[in-house]
C-alpha cells in the first residue's frame, strides 16, 4: 500500500516474549521451490492431527485468481483489519498485502504448532511477533527452480539463469532453521516436511 511501511507487528514486544506453549513455524523459499505444494502435501497427512493448525492467510489478491486457499480482501478492506488489530504480523510483496490473522497467538497459546507460508524479507516482523519461531527453508537446485520457472512461461530461460544468480536473503536470526530440499520427488520432500511439523508435537500425544 501507498505510504505505509513494508510491514508490522500487531502488540507490544513485552507482551510477544511471554511464556509460550506451542511453536510457530514459517515456511519460506525462492520460486519454483514448491513451499506450497509441500505445505499442501503436509497439510493433507496431519489433517488428523487437530493440535496442528495451517494458517489461511489474507491476502489482497483475487480469491480466484489460483494458488494458495486464502481469504481475498480488498486493499481498504486489508487496511481496516491492519488498524483495527487484526493481524499478529503483515507485509507487502509484489504489490500485494499479506496478513496473518491475530488468532495465531491464541492458537499458539493453547499449545498448537501453527504452520504459516511467510516470506524470508518479512522474517523479522514474524520473529518479533513468536519468539517460538521454527523457519523451513524450502530449496532446490538452481537448474530444477529454473526448469521449473520456465514451465510458467513468465520469463525467458536466461532471464530466469540471472534472477537465480543474484544473491538471496540471509537467513539469520533469532530462529531455529531447517532446510528442505525438494529437487526431487514431491513424496521425499513432502515427508521431510511433514517430519519437520511433527518434530514439535508433544511426545505424550496419542494420536
Amino acid at each position: 500500500m501507498a505510504g505505509r511501511p513494508a510491514g508490522g507487528v500487531m502488540g507490544d514486544a513485552s507482551s510477544a516474549r511471554r511464556t509460550i506453549a506451542g511453536r510457530l513455524i514459517v515456511v519460506v523459499g525462492p520460486s519454483g521451490a514448491g513451499k506450497d505444494t509441500l505445505m499442501s502435501y503436509a497439510a493433507q497427512h496431519l489433517k488428523e492431527r487437530p493440535e496442528v493448525v495451517f494458517v489461511r492467510r489474507v491476502i489482497t489478491r483475487d480469491g480466484g485468481s489460483g494458488g494458495e486457499d486464502h481469504d481475498a480482501v480488498s486493499d481498504a478492506a486489508f487496511r481496516r483489519m491492519s488498524q483495527s488489530g487484526g493481524f499478529a504480523v503483515w507485509w507487502e510483496a509484489h504489490g500485494l498485502c499479506y496478513g496473518i490473522p491475530i488468532e495465531t497467538r491464541h492458537q499458539i497459546d493453547l499449545g498448537h504448532v501453527v504452520v504459516a507460508n511467510g516470506s524470508r524479507a518479512a522474517l523479522p516482523h514474524f520473529s518479533a511477533a513468536f519468539p517460538a519461531m521454527t523457519v523451513i527453508n524450502v530449496t532446490a537446485r538452481p537448474e530444477v527452480l529454473a526448469t521449473r520457472l520456465e514451465s510458467r512461461g513468465r520469463e525467458t530461460r536466461d532471464e530466469i539463469l540471472r534472477r537465480l544468480q543474484r544473491s538471496s536473503p540471509q537467513l539469520v536470526g533469532p530462529y531455529e532453521l531447517l532446510t528442505i530440499d525438494n529437487s526431487g520427488s514431491i513424496e521425499e520432500a513432502g515427508q521431510a516436511m511433514v517430519d519437520a511439523v511433527t518434530r514439535y508435537l508433544p511426545a505424550f500425544s496419542c494420536r
